[in-house]
């Protein structure tokens, strides 16, 4: 071929190149026109699954997450990519069966100290053909905590109620019975009154303690001053306190502050000190002290008073325990009030704890995390010792341990000795 020949060639071959090119980008454009405008039904699929309230995790036959939302891991049944033990279970009986399975996908360890995370996580496990399977779960705490709180609430009434209305009644009939004599009924009309208003406080309480357990959703954490708290607290106490000739001592302000709901702290240092006074003889101190150990702000009241039997220090915050029952009535106790605190510090993820020795009295420490404390790490920390009582010494020439000493006693959840010395902590439990 000469070389005219092969220039024609390559003119030819670059002809034919341009053309094909300019074919290609106008085909590109002509299908780009075509494409409707907007997000793919693909790209809007993911979008859904990832913005859906449930937590959804696609597994494949060998139960390997293929595909998972956020909220999957915000429920706890997904972790680093694998699925929960118990989802994986299901969704081999799912493929067995070819039917829907349900699984039950609680946490087994609530180590959030808030105490807020999911506490019921309820799942179907749906199989999708090929070896592949869904599994699709929601936070069912709510309603789990509403049937407990129903279920309890309706034990406890029936079994506490039954007092004071019994004794109305009876009132009521002696009341009838001593119409014509105006001093008995003053005299049952002030007992009347008493019952009537325990009854009224046992019913408040109630409810109370029935929100601080799930009832109802937790009040959003707000910035809160300790000081404010402690001086809010003894304003509601003082009269009390006043009336049985109790001094109350107070340490010097910290301007520490925390997270938390400054009414339910409030309630629970105030039921604090009121259990206090009422287990303190006339005339006796009761000192309230605050201090930063660690990651935690301490809030301690303590008493000079009966002080606690080593057997009831572990009961002491249940519902309705009373260490002296006919005290309990003289004062108008419900028996709730510790109960109460309990709850308070550990939906703040913190504790209540105790210290008490018999005829000497006892210290209650409230615990909650600093204003900026990291949950996880404050969570990690051990328990410190309580606070040092202020104040005199206590009654009968007896020292209490030093902080050291207590220090190695409040490493377990509850140790005595032969001197009747225990202490309690209630744990971040909710």
């Amino acid at each position: 071929m000469t070389a005219l020949g092969y220039t024609a060639l390559i003119i030819g071959l670059l002809a034919i190149g341009v053309a094909a090119g300019y074919l290609a980008a106008r085909t590109a454009r002509v299908r780009e026109r075509r494409r409707p405008a907007g997000p793919t039904v693909a790209e809007l699929l993911q979008r859904l699954v990832h913005t859906t309230n449930n937590g959804i995790v696609v597994l494949n036959r060998f139960g390997d997450v293929v595909l998972h939302n956020p909220r999957a891991d915000e429920l706890g049944f997904v972790r680093d990519k694998r699925a929960d033990a118990r989802a994986r279970a299901a969704a081999e009986q799912a493929l067995g069966t070819g039917e829907p399975v349900t699984v039950d996908l609680s946490p087994l360890n609530r180590t959030s100290l808030r105490g807020r995370g999911p506490a019921a996580v309820h799942g179907e496990v749906r199989p999708l053909g090929d070896g592949f399977t869904v599994v699709d779960a929601g936070d069912e705490s709510d309603a789990v905590r509403l049937e407990a709180t129903r279920r309890d609430f309706v034990a406890n009434v029936s079994h506490e109620l039954k007092t004071p209305v019994g004794a109305l009644a009876l009132l009521a009939e002696a009341v009838i019975d001593a119409a014509d004599d105006a001093d008995e009924v003053r005299r049952f009309s002030t007992k009347i009154l008493h019952e009537s208003t325990r009854l009224g406080t046992l019913v408040s309480e109630l409810i109370a303690l029935s929100r601080l357990q799930g009832a109802e959703r937790l009040p959003e954490l707000t910035t809160v001053e300790v000081d404010a708290v402690v001086e809010e607290a003894l304003g509601r106490s003082r009269i009390a306190a006043e009336s049985a000739g109790i001094e109350i001592a107070v340490d010097e302000p910290s301007d520490l502050l925390l997270d938390g709901d400054r009414t339910l702290l409030v309630t629970a240092l105030s039921n604090l000190i009121d259990n206090a006074v009422a287990y303190s003889p006339p005339g006796s101190p009761v000192s309230i002290s605050r201090r930063m150990v660690g990651d935690f702000v301490e809030i301690a009241v303590t008493d000079r008073g009966i002080g606690i039997d080593p057997q009831h220090q572990q009961r002491v915050f249940e519902r309705f325990f009373r260490v002296d029952p006919a005290r309990s009535r003289a004062t108008g106790g419900t028996g709730l009030g510790l109960a109460i605190v309990k709850h308070v510090a550990a939906n703040h993820g913190g504790e209540v704890k105790l210290w008490s020795r018999l005829g000497t009295g006892s210290t209650f420490t409230l615990r909650v995390p600093r204003h900026g404390a990291d949950p996880e790490g404050a969570g990690e920390q051990g328990a410190a010792p309580a606070a040092e009582p202020t104040g005199s010494e206590p009654p009968g020439g007896q020292a209490r341990p030093g902080a050291a000493e207590r220090g190695r006693a409040e490493t377990r959840p509850e140790t005595d000795s032969a001197d009747g010395v225990a202490t309690v902590e209630t744990g971040g439990v909710r």
